[in-house]
């Protein structure tokens, strides 16, 4: 297993030094489920929700969100994203599964920006929905795919790959 980085040799909280590092394509895909009852997941699918559409707040929740991760995850670089996408698929009835696909050239990853772009689409829709359903779930969170870096591919068992057209 590789050596925790964020710490100096003493045990000092530090931020990753990346200045030497070469610029390159790096992209990351999260993926979170948010599990509610047939009646909600209805609700959100027909954009009928007296708060307004679920999904399209829930998309710039995310957007935003990975903008400002920099600024949440204490040793995370702030990163100028080159393209940040959130979609929705809604499983059986009473599942929504969020992606988020993130972009960017630089010397570091991006990782940490997709998954925080699904948990914070996925607060949202908890947000926006808890007056009607207050059991909903929040569920596997979790990095479907990475590409690019010194790492190289990461692609999670049972996930696909990335395609171009996001």
């Amino acid at each position: 297993m590789a050596e925790f980085t964020h710490f100096d040799e003493s045990g000092a909280s530090r931020m990753v030094d990346v200045g030497e590092k070469a610029v390159s394509s790096r992209a990351a895909r999260a993926s979170a489920y948010v599990v509610m009852a047939p009646e909600t997941l209805q609700l959100i699918r027909d954009r009928a929700h007296k708060k307004g559409d679920v999904l399209e707040v829930a998309r710039l929740a995310g957007i935003m969100a990975a903008k400002r991760t920099g600024d949440l995850i204490p040793l995370c670089h702030p990163l100028s994203l080159d393209a940040v996408s959130v979609d929705f698929t809604f499983e059986g009835n009473d599942r929504l599964c969020i992606q988020a696909t993130v972009k960017i050239q630089a010397r570091t990853g991006v990782e940490m920006e997709a998954l925080t772009a699904v948990s914070i689409a996925a607060l949202t829709v908890y947000d926006m929905c808890k007056s009607v359903d207050r059991a909903m779930r929040i569920e596997r969170i979790q990095l479907e795919e990475k590409s690019g870096g010194r790492g190289g591919h990461f692609l999670r068992d049972g996930s696909t790959e990335l395609t171009e057209e996001r």
